[in-house]
């Protein structure tokens, strides 16, 4: 991730973040008419908007941060943007110790998109806002042919291989952690070795769907590959986040981040979550 983010920021250092380019309107031409005469105007002025925001990215960059389990969905967002501006998306995926690591450590980037909330608490001080963008939601998965019969929480009990996130770093595997400890089976799986972890959330569904383990506690939008269900239950309501958009005081182009602020709440934005099965935050 590190020789990743470098390269990033070399792009940005050698693009200078170029300025706003004048934008001038001719006019002319004979007008017939008060009414008419307002609605070319206005939209000439509509078209000369959109045009300077356009011209106001180009050469531009943002350097965002953006959790693993993320990555169909945010890049999509990341490349509508993009094409849309013109303004260049470096983005660096990875789990969120490793996301830790790197903003404390170059006090550099200008987005931390982060599984949860609770993942800006180590780099609050890196923060200057956060704004809420959707739901994130845990849940049960298993093999379509679910060998082990499991029908809710408490079944994982019955598992010889259960996957799940690394609760030190990533979102999910804190989640996985504390919901089998309430339901007081974390030890006993603990003891007979059956637990798994990953680094990143899409690993355990792509193991799951190979057959590599009996069940995982993984997040909605990443069971999606052939061979891998999710689990019809209730019990991992109580634990779903919300992912947050969060603005660094590292930021470097802020006409660029507004822009991207504003986009984050387009319904462009808010379609490709929901296509990739996450629900808008607030509803």
């Amino acid at each position: 991730m590190e020789e990743s983010f470098a390269n990033q920021y070399t792009r940005r250092d050698i693009l200078k973040y170029s300025g706003v380019a004048a934008l001038t309107l001719a006019a002319g031409g004979v007008f017939i008419g008060c009414a008419k005469q307002s609605t070319q105007s206005e939209t000439a002025s509509a078209n000369t908007d959109n045009a300077a925001t356009t011209a106001s990215l180009a050469g531009s960059a943002l350097n965002i941060y953006c959790g693993a389990g993320m990555t169909d969905p945010f890049q999509e967002i990341a490349d509508a943007f993009k094409a849309e501006t013109g303004c260049e998306m470096n983005i660096t995926f990875a789990n969120a110790a490793q996301i830790q690591t790197q903003i404390t450590a170059t006090q550099e980037g200008d987005y931390f998109i982060a599984g949860s909330a609770d993942e800006l608490k180590p780099v609050a001080d890196y923060v200057e806002t956060s704004t809420d963008l959707v739901k994130h939601i845990p849940v049960i998965a298993v093999p379509t042919a679910n060998p082990k019969g499991i029908t809710a929480l408490g079944d994982l009990a019955n598992c010889d291989t259960l996957l799940i996130g690394d609760p030190e770093s990533t979102p999910i595997g804190k989640i996985a952690q504390k919901a089998l400890t309430d339901a007081g089976i974390w030890d006993a799986l603990q003891e007979k070795n059956a637990i798994t972890t990953t680094t990143t959330a899409p690993q355990i569904a792509t193991a799951l769907a190979s057959g590599e383990g009996d069940a995982g506690i993984v997040w909605k939008e990443n069971v999606k590959a052939d061979g891998a269900s999710i689990l019809e239950t209730s019990d991992m309501d109580k634990y779903v986040k919300t992912v947050p958009a969060a603005r660094l005081t590292s930021v470097a182009n802020k006409d660029a981040a507004d822009a991207f602020d504003a986009f984050l709440q387009t319904s462009t934005a808010n379609d490709i979550w929901q296509k990739y099965g996450y629900e808008l935050a607030g509803k």
